[in-house]
């Protein structure tokens, strides 16, 4: 016979279905607000004066498709840069007599060096090309303040790069056809900049940067990415003043922006052009869009016209457009020269990162640092006030700290709720995969993850509540039965908000931008807990409809909170499948790890504020009893799920490598393969058993019997190899690539070396790359006693190392010519200088295609040849 609810467990339960209920109808909003839904595209038919993503997306389905491959090194790359120049062309030919068009095709060079990645490293490019068109009034002047826009039509290896960033050239070609055929003459030029060498580490940008006529006349830029195939259109960073985000926020049609992304953007791996123009090699006043969403596809060979998200690329058309217009109509658009002698007006805009954020695209937020550091303390201001309001009756500096010491109690019962809504889940986390035989089961299927870790997230966060009768407060033992429950709602009330006003004060004062989150649950807590005091006074304080009053001014708010949360999963949950592999054994746990943490973080601020108030018909055994059974349920369902599809595909690296002792010679050869995920190379093979027979991989293959490929195998690759953990070498035959090629890449000395004093010479080298036709790029790992090089200005980087190696100074070089490189290296003593030389090719022989072909479509691969060879001057 199954036991009897108490009726005190009854309404717990329908108030719990309740809340499902409310958050339910919240996340299909919140859904159909990420994945586009509100966004009706307009079709290639649609009216001239009006931004089309059909038509948008006929220019991605020329570069992406109808375009073999636009990487550096390949013929569709020239074959890209001439489908731009060519449309560009056409918008000049139907501009009116009142516009001045200017087309520029111009080839940069330069070197330099950059932290990437964390790395130090140099860099060297020739003949990369960028597609430079001024659109302005036909009475301008070559010194009037601009606005620039900017995107890449380059695309990163074995990618179609619809997304990255096939769909920015599309927009911007789209753009600069509105704006000739609407007739809107911009009262400043706008620059649209197509640059082509993106992907090799911002090249293009810093060649603009250092050598075109226009660049000290850009006033503001707006730059254009794609780390997915679509959804928000995201500021992820705005600087170095206040003015272009406050301009987005005036400006935009739908808003997409969070300030917050300013403080997690540098933890994520990867960087754009943003950097060139704002910080390295300008103060140019910018911002920095970004699709996020559709990050499965991201620099994978999924990432087609197909893939993309509809709504998006029409939602980012409006904004952009709707923002050129209104930093060209700006009083505060400026040239390098006006900057730089305006000292005062650029004041005016330099206090600091503002605080800002949408809300479900519908609005905007913005308010000024200034402004954030009057409203941003208030709450914790209230939370210090409250104890001598609450005792009118009982004025002293002891009954004040009597009820101030009941806050804190609150605060620290919510804070420890808080720390167990995040702990619960990484323990149920690791428990799952102490039993299980791959991890990241949640990958293909992310409601998994929230199936998994909410249920036992709110179990901590309840827990607290369930244990509170066991500490009395302070006035308890002085006071009747009927104020007890009075004081113990008061007291944890104003302990949770006394805990996100806390919060919000730290992000304040820490120069962070992600304080706005907590001040406005402070915020909208405060409205409701004056409503239920109201309330209290008609219904009761054990009324459900006490409970309910309480709520309706909190949950716009909690709306926000799951949106901007949900947000924040998805993009962390796609992300994880190019984080890196990390070293075992707890790199195979990481990433569950910081799904549980996260999804417990969200569901904190998320539900937390109900629960000072709502914790009452939560907090029963009962109620903590069946969201354990959930999540359970969940970790028992979730080992039925593969973790990957084609949706959602495995990334790993397959690099054909040959060793090569001179121009003609391969002394070894060998299949490389790497995984940037923690299912290692073991779990790929048993899911790949044609690939497994291929490579003669028996059952019993483990790390231990296999042979290891070390880090400087993958050197072409520098900085990103530092996502490799565990790669694997098989041997391979090299009589397909001597067919191929008569000729790979070898370094020589060109002239006699010079000598300096009694120990000091200089040594002149030349590279030659031999016959290889479609070449990404060349690394140079040079160790010894080097003091000087013809590189970045004769500046050497900072010096790396790598698995306990000697300190190298790493160089990468780009470009076609029919030139050899040339360069000096300067030794400081007699040792040896060691040059190590990685050339990334992207031909393939057949037999490295055919055994590509094997891998299961789940797996996207990016595959290439690795030519590998070593010099000592």
């Amino acid at each position: 016979m199954a036991p009897r609810l108490g009726s005190g467990d009854a309404s717990g339960f329908k108030f719990l279905l309740f809340l499902v209920a409310i958050y339910a109808l919240i996340a299909v909003l919140v859904h159909s607000i990420l994945h586009m839904r509100f966004i009706t595209p307009l079709e290639i038919d649609a009216p001239l004066d009006r931004f089309s993503e059909a038509r948008a997306v006929e220019h991605v389905r020329v570069l992406a498709k109808d375009i073999d491959s636009r990487q550096e090194g390949s013929p569709g790359l020239r074959e890209a840069a001439r489908y731009i120049t060519a449309q560009l062309e056409m918008v000049k030919e139907r501009a009116g007599p009142n516009f001045r068009v200017e087309i520029e095709e111009t080839v940069v060079n330069g070197t330099f060096n950059m932290l990437f990645l964390g790395y130090s490293i140099a860099l060297g490019y020739r003949n990369h090309t960028n597609i430079v068109m001024r659109i302005s009034s036909v009475d301008s002047q070559d010194s009037d303040p601009s606005v620039l826009l900017n995107g890449h039509f380059d695309s990163p290896l074995g990618s179609p790069g619809a997304g990255d960033c096939g769909s920015c050239v599309a927009s911007m070609l789209e753009i600069a056809r509105l704006i000739v055929d609407s007739g809107w003459v911009p009262p400043q030029p706008v620059i649209f900049l197509f640059n082509g060498a993106e992907e090799l580490f911002l090249l293009g940008s810093h060649g603009f940067m250092k050598t075109h006529k226009w660049r000290e006349t850009i006033g503001a830029f707006i730059n254009v990415e794609a780390s997915g195939t679509g959804g928000p259109d995201l500021v992820c960073q705005s600087g170095p003043s206040s003015w272009p985000s406050q301009v987005y926020a005036q400006s935009a049609v739908y808003p997409m922006a969070h300030s917050a992304a300013q403080d997690v953007f540098p933890v994520v791996p990867g960087d754009t052009d943003f950097r060139i123009f704002s910080e390295d090699y300008g103060d140019i006043p910018g911002l920095d869009i970004i699709f996020l969403l559709g990050g499965y596809f991201y620099h994978t060979s999924f990432d087609t016209v197909e893939r993309l998200l509809p709504g998006s690329i029409q939602a980012r058309g409006e904004n952009l457009f709707s923002i050129l217009k209104a930093f060209t109509n700006s009083s505060t658009l400026q040239n390098t020269l006006e900057r730089h002698s305006n000292v005062s007006t650029a004041k005016q805009h330099e206090d600091g990162r503002a605080v800002f954020f949408d809300y479900l695209t519908w609005f905007m937020i913005y308010y000024s640092r200034k402004v954030a550091m009057v409203l941003h303390p208030i709450p914790i201001g209230i939370f210090l006030a409250m104890p001598f309001f609450s005792q009118k009756q009982n004025p002293g500096l002891l009954p004040w700290f009597a009820t101030f010491s009941n806050f804190v109690k609150g605060m620290l019962f919510h804070a420890a709720g808080v720390f167990l809504a995040i702990v619960i889940p990484v323990i149920f986390s690791i428990v799952r995969l102490l039993f299980a035989s791959r991890a990241m089961n949640w990958f293909a299927h992310p409601y998994l993850a929230y199936l998994m870790f909410i249920p036992c997230s709110l179990v901590g966060l309840l827990i607290p509540r369930f244990v509170w009768s066991s500490f009395p407060l302070t006035q308890e033992t002085s006071v009747v039965k009927s104020l007890k429950e009075a004081l113990s709602d008061e007291a944890r009330f104003w302990g949770a908000f006394g805990l996100y006003a806390t919060i919000t004060v730290a992000y304040l004062y820490a120069g962070l931008s992600g304080g706005f989150l907590t001040f406005s649950l402070s915020v909208s807590m405060l409205l409701g807990w004056i409503s239920y005091c109201l309330a209290v006074k008609l219904f009761g304080r054990q009324s459900l409809w006490s409970t309910l009053v309480y709520m309706l001014p909190i949950l716009p708010c909690l709306a926000y909170s799951v949106y901007f949360g949900a947000f924040l999963v998805q993009f962390l949950v796609e992300k994880m499948g190019m984080m890196g592999a990390l070293p075992p054994p707890y790199g195979y746990f990481v990433p569950d790890i910081v799904v549980a943490a996260v999804i417990g973080v969200v569901t904190s601020w998320s539900v937390g504020p109900l629960i000072p108030i709502c914790g009452h018909w939560l907090a029963r055994s009962s109620i903590l009893q069946v969201l354990l059974h959930l999540s359970v349920l969940g970790l028992s369902l979730s080992s039925q799920f593969f973790p990957y599809s084609t949706g959602a595909p495995k990334r790993v690296v397959f690099q054909h490598t040959f060793l090569t002792a001179d121009a003609n010679h391969v002394v070894e050869s060998s299949y490389d393969f790497s995984v940037v995920d923690s299912n290692s190379l073991l779990f790929l093979f048993k899911h790949a058993p044609e690939v497994a027979k291929e490579l003669h991989i028996s059952s019993e293959l483990s790390f231990e019997t296999a042979k290891s490929s070390h880090r400087e195998t993958w050197m072409g690759l520098f900085p990103v190899s530092f996502l490799f953990s565990r790669s694997l070498k098989f041997p391979a035959r090299s009589d397909g690539i001597l067919k191929q090629y008569g000729q790979f890449p070898h370094l020589s000395t060109y002239k006699p070396h010079t000598v300096f004093g009694e120990e000091s010479r200089r040594i002149y080298l030349e590279l030659s790359l031999g016959s290889l036709e479609e070449v990404w790029v060349a690394v140079l790992n040079i160790t010894g006693p080097l003091s000087s090089w013809s590189f970045a200005g004769n500046t050497l980087p900072a010096t790396e190392t790598s698995d306990g190696g000697p300190p190298s100074y790493i160089c990468r070089l780009s470009g076609a010519s029919p030139e050899n490189w040339t360069f000096w290296l300067e030794a400081n003593s007699s040792e040896d200088l060691r040059v190590e030389v990685a050339v990334v090719d992207q031909y393939m022989v057949d037999e490295a295609k055919k055994l590509k072909g094997l891998f299961p479509e789940w797996v996207d691969v990016v595959a290439y040849s690795g030519f590998l060879s070593s010099y000592i001057f």
